[in-house]
């Protein structure tokens, strides 16, 4: 569940670097997308995680214990009330099983994560009547209907669908079919679009999995770091529509 930081991180591979706008507002909620790294580079078993995981400033959940989190620092919680402990009955909840967000290299993650299905969602709130300005997490086995959204409050910072997570995603596991896996890194790059609620949802059959969930508390601009654009190649301008590009080798910048 809660992970006090701990051992070496590997190599992220190349990062692409998107933006997205926020209504009404000269701000956007960034966000980077890569193959993503090891918390221990001895193990490739428990999914990919954020490139920050082992930084102090930084509070990750792996879900491994098979619990829900809770702590004085994130809240979660679930639209049809407490998760079944059986992925075919519609609820939410936890597992271990071959529809794992796979590893950095699309290893198998044999390790427990989180699972939202059909009609469902999983609310995660700051508990602490602060806002974030920084979330990551293990995407895996992108399928229909995968929905992510981010709010302040009752306003909705931005949204994203299956079809524009599944046309970043860098990493294709042979377990899930081809399906596509990979780390995404929300940055918050003014006050306008800090938020406090996270919401994954799935809306058609299947289920929404992720893992790794890492967050940093913390109003105004994300200062930590960034990858620089010029490191993602073939800078390609789109308005509404996500085009795949080579792997790896991707950048987005939507007015």
């Amino acid at each position: 569940m809660f992970i006090k930081k701990f051992a070496s991180i590997a190599a992220l591979s190349l990062t692409a670097i998107a933006s997205i706008s926020y209504a009404g507002s000269a701000h956007a909620l960034g966000f980077s997308y890569s193959a993503g790294a090891y918390r221990d580079s001895a193990v490739t078993t428990e999914g990919a995680f954020a490139k920050d995981v082992n930084d102090k400033d930084y509070t990750t959940y792996d879900f491994n214990d098979g619990k829900v989190p809770g702590s004085n620092n994130v809240k979660y919680s679930f639209s049809n009330g407490s998760y079944s402990t059986t992925a075919y009955s519609g609820q939410t909840g936890i597992y271990s099983d071959m529809w794992a967000p796979s590893g950095a290299k699309a290893e198998v993650n044999t390790s427990n994560y989180l699972a939202v299905f059909q009609g469902n969602s999983v609310i995660i709130e700051n508990a602490k009547n602060q806002v974030f300005n920084y979330f990551a997490f293990d995407a895996g086995a992108l399928s229909v209907g995968n929905t992510l959204q981010f709010f302040k409050g009752t306003n909705l910072v931005k949204g994203l669908t299956y079809d524009m997570m599944n046309a970043l995603a860098p990493v294709s596991a042979s377990q899930h079919g081809g399906q596509m896996n990979g780390v995404f890194e929300f940055f918050s790059e003014g006050m306008n679009d800090n938020f406090d609620k996270i919401v994954i949802s799935q809306t058609a059959g299947g289920g929404f999995e992720s893992d790794n969930h890492t967050f940093r508390t913390g109003s105004g601009k994300y200062s930590a770091k960034v990858p620089e654009p010029g490191v993602a190649l073939g800078l390609l301008a789109v308005s509404g529509v996500f085009l795949r590009k080579r792997k790896n080798q991707k950048s987005l910048n939507l007015g």
